[in-house]
């Protein structure tokens, strides 16, 4: 989660949402790295989430990462909840939860769906305090230039 940490300030210094993302195999092996890019790639699937599955499937030549473990510091929206289900990432660690758009348990789970042919293993709040102030660091600068 440290790293994802790191990842998260990289965001922040760029004007991005703080969240960061680190894939790890299951092996342990460091996959990907990323941070949140919606706005400088004028891409709304850039979430720190997608971008770190695409760079590892791409760095793996699969588009499937069995075994793998995604650490994020923000609870996964739909979509990223989606593209880890489509990966079949095996484990989220989440930092903090997101009471607004969280699918991994706060407004929805969906890494538990009954009928879906995947499930996600799941464990929110790991680090959840650092991971909450530097998003509430960032949004606090926010509304300070408005």
């Amino acid at each position: 989660m440290g790293l994802a940490l790191e990842e998260a300030e990289k965001g922040y210094r760029l004007g991005e949402v703080p969240v960061g993302a680190v894939l790890v195999a299951g092996d342990g092996l460091v996959l990907a790295r990323a941070h949140n890019m919606p706005i400088g790639a004028n891409d709304p699937t850039a979430h720190a989430e997608v971008v770190a599955i695409r760079n590892g499937c791409a760095g793996l030549g699969n588009y499937r990462l069995p075994g793998a473990v995604l650490y994020v510091t923000l609870e996964p929206c739909a979509m990223c909840v989606g593209a880890m289900l489509q990966a079949r990432v095996r484990r989220l660690v989440f930092g903090a939860r997101d009471p607004r758009g969280g699918c991994a348990g706060s407004v929805h789970d969906l890494c538990d769906v009954a009928r879906f042919n995947h499930r996600i293993e799941v464990a929110g709040g790991v680090m959840a305090e650092e991971c909450a102030d530097i998003l509430h660091r960032f949004f606090k600068a926010r509304r300070a230039e408005k």
